[in-house]
């Protein structure tokens, strides 16, 4: 499916309501729940989260439109979130999360992007040539990839407890 800035939007829009309502209030074997060393909990995935509304997706959409001399994407910093999250609550996250998100979506929309700006160049310093186009499908693969992450993550507390029903479960064993 080819992407449509339009139908792409409100996925981006829902992303922190959805978050909250699936994590504000729950007690912490729920949102610092792992799947093991190595992995990220709910917290730290919207802590993740936050940081790549600081940093990431309307900072490069930025140096694509600009189209200046120097196109190169920052690299990204993937564990930034256990620094700045640090002495935070949830609820304090998804607050951040949901105004800079507000803030990011009111940049894009004023943008009133065309085709053509959708397909200037930036460059990834991992992947090399990138559009914006590819940059802003990203932002919506990205905030749902991570929503079935915590979601997840949130089933496999109960990996065991469920019996026999794991057969029918993909989700205990991924």
């Amino acid at each position: 499916m080819p992407f449509d800035l339009q139908t792409a939007v409100p996925v981006l829009e829902r992303t922190p309501h959805t978050l909250r309502t699936l994590l504000s209030g729950l007690a912490p074997v729920w949102t610092d729940a792992t799947e093991g060393p190595d992995t990220w909990s709910p917290f730290i995935v919207v802590g993740h989260l936050v940081h790549g509304e600081r940093t990431d997706w309307i900072t490069r959409a930025r140096i694509i439109l600009a189209q200046g001399a120097q196109r190169q994407f920052a690299p990204f910093d993937r564990f930034a979130q256990f620094e700045e999250s640090r002495g935070k609550s949830l609820d304090d996250l998804l607050d951040e999360f949901a105004a800079l998100r507000a803030e990011n979506l009111a940049t894009l929309a004023a943008w009133r992007l065309t085709d053509a700006e959708l397909a200037l160049e930036g460059e990834h310093p991992a992947f090399g040539t990138v559009t914006l186009r590819h940059l802003l499908a990203t932002w919506v693969a990205h905030d749902l990839g991570h929503i079935a992450q915590i979601t997840r993550v949130m089933a496999k507390r109960y990996r065991d407890a469920v019996g026999p029903w794991r057969a029918y479960l993909p989700i205990m064993d991924r």
